[in-house]
């Protein structure tokens, strides 16, 4: 399965990763370091609040991006979003840290590190990076490693969205106390996308959680499907990175949640 390659692929780069910038060069890194703007409360607040995604490939379609500039992306997002989301998996998304440093340093809206977060260091480093949130699988982790995780990101000021894309794993989401969760469209292990599954799991997930619907989301009738759900925000990146007018798509997603 493809979730598998990737996570074994993190844990080798991990290995390396460390050797490069250690542990405890990176706690010394974020020692005062001022948090981000709130990404819950970015999410949190009335109406829809989107998620744009600086993403240059994935695993199902390649390169989404040729033209691909993370820091000009951010600037735009920082026009007609709410939060921006950074890949940062090198191998399979072509992501990188320097990303999301380059882009948290330099708009004034949260970042969420995307990434599959399998190890402590990486949260410390989203913190390193500039990131205000973290993105917590629970296709690759346990309720008590969900909860460990979310616990040291909230110790650092680092929000957590909790991804899901069954019912057992928004139980699991839940049981870890998880205050924003991810109903992932895209099934991780055949990559198929379905925007049924946040309108079939969105009922699991109760009032006081800020909802979020992931994947798949491209047009205004996609919103219009989803929005009886309680959904609070989307989380959007290949319809934006193919895009030849973001502000306008952002438009268009916004005005079809009102309408």
């Amino acid at each position: 399965m493809i979730l598998d390659k990737i996570v074994d692929q993190k844990r080798a780069d991990l290995e390396v990763r460390k050797k490069e910038l250690s542990i405890d060069e990176i706690k010394n890194g974020i020692a005062g370091m001022k948090n981000q703007a709130s990404f819950y409360d970015a999410l949190k607040k009335d109406g829809l609040s989107i998620i744009g995604e600086v993403k240059k490939a994935s695993p199902s379609k390649g390169i989404i991006r040729a033209d691909f500039h993370p820091l000009e992306l951010g600037k735009k997002y920082e026009l007609c979003v709410d939060a921006v989301s950074v890949l940062t998996e090198e191998k399979f998304f072509l992501g990188s840290p320097e990303y999301l440093k380059e882009v948290s340093e330099n708009i004034s809206l949260p970042t969420i590190r995307k990434d599959f977060i399998i190890d402590e260091y990486q949260i410390y480093e989203a913190k390193y990076l500039g990131a205000a949130a973290i993105l917590l699988i629970c296709a690759v982790l346990d309720v008590e490693t969900l909860r460990s995780f979310r616990e040291l990101g909230e110790s650092l000021g680092l929000d957590s969205l909790v991804e899901c894309h069954t019912e057992e794993e928004v139980k699991m989401a839940l049981e870890s106390g998880a205050k924003i969760i991810g109903i992932n469209n895209r099934n991780l292990k055949t990559f198929e996308i379905e925007l049924e599954t946040t309108i079939k799991l969105a009922k699991l997930v109760p009032e006081d959680k800020v909802l979020v619907s992931e994947s798949g989301i491209h047009t205004g009738e996609d919103i219009k499907k989803i929005k009886g759900c309680g959904v609070d925000a989307v989380l959007v990146g290949e319809s934006f990175m193919v895009s030849e007018d973001m502000l306008g798509k952002a438009k268009e997603l916004k005005d079809a949640f009102r309408g």
